[in-house]
């Protein structure tokens, strides 16, 4: 076992241990420390928060939100080590779901459904609501580096009642399982708000141009199962999310799939731009995202057990 990842056991260990009030005290300390000292990552944040909010907003109203981003994220890390420790009626009654019947709806009929994801609020929070809501829901993990990690990261997933996929090196490849499991009425989330791969679609996204995973237009597309996509933030005592759409998705008579899937990813990138504009705070974004952004494309402040794309 090395450094990296008896780090994320004493973690989960050590978190899950100690009183809620100490760790979110530790936690947030944490996150005005790095607010503090900057650094790569919360000059990241910074940058990218100026794109949503714009120009006008003034250095110390900005400063204020970076804080509060931070705080945001040290959050989402805190719960994410405590989620294995919470019981059935702890995980309903910590998250909140806007249009929750409209995927009740969507399982019930056989159709499963298709959920694009910002990395905000707390996404493990919201897969594990599905899965204690009695719902089938499959997803993707990205295969994290050293391979101990990864394999802890699916076991506290899956401990949560999640079907995870990995990206890539599975039996079958991901996309073509998801879509057997949409078929079987799924719910499939999927981050969607960074294309990891270069080879996504490229979109206008607060202006400015950023390429984005084609996998949730992908599937809509192919399976004909709804797509919708979710607004993530918190509040004080619990996450939050609410959903929109179904988005409309382009026919063959549109054009080719190409252009289809072009058209529909831009209409997810709409509508994620709207949410995060929403709650700028909770939008966890700390790596490069916008095509003029100087610099390599750099990967997370650390390994991150989010759920990952297609």
């Amino acid at each position: 076992m090395n450094l990296t990842e008896l780090g994320y056991v004493a973690g989960w260990r050590v978190i899950r241990a100690l009183p809620r009030p100490v760790v979110a005290a530790a936690f947030r300390a944490g996150a005005d420390r790095a607010h503090r000292r900057g650094g790569g990552g919360t000059d990241r944040l910074r940058a990218n928060l100026r794109r949503v909010v714009g120009p006008d907003l003034p250095e110390p109203e900005l400063d204020e939100l970076v804080r509060a981003g931070l705080r945001s994220y040290a959050r989402y890390w805190m719960e994410a080590f405590r989620l294995p420790s919470l019981s059935r009626r702890d995980i309903l009654a910590g998250f909140r779901l806007d249009g929750e019947e409209l995927l009740a709806a969507d399982v019930a009929a056989g159709r499963g459904a298709v959920v694009a994801l910002p990395h905000a609020g707390n996404w493990d929070a919201a897969g594990a609501w599905v899965a204690a809501t009695g719902w089938p829901i499959t997803t993707v993990a990205e295969r994290l580096k050293p391979e101990g990690v990864y394999q802890r990261f699916l076991a506290f997933r899956r401990s949560l009642g999640m079907e995870i996929l990995p990206t890539h090196g599975g039996d079958r490849p991901a996309f073509d399982v998801l879509v057997d499991r949409l078929r079987a009425g799924a719910v499939v989330p999927l981050l969607a708000d960074r294309d990891l791969s270069a080879r996504g679609v490229e979109v206008d996204f607060f202006g400015a141009r950023t390429r984005m995973p084609a996998g949730p237009a992908l599937l809509a597309l192919r399976t004909g199962a709804p797509l919708y996509v979710a607004s993530m933030w918190y509040e004080p005592d619990a996450a939050r999310a609410s959903l929109a759409g179904p988005l409309p998705v382009p026919g063959p008579e549109e054009g080719p799939l190409d252009e289809r899937v072009r058209s529909l990813t831009q209409r997810i990138a709409d509508s994620l731009a709207a949410g995060i504009a929403r709650h700028p705070e909770d939008w966890h974004m700390l790596q490069r995202m916008w095509l003029d952004q100087r610099g390599p494309v750099d990967g997370a402040a650390m390994p991150s057990p989010a759920t990952g794309q297609l």
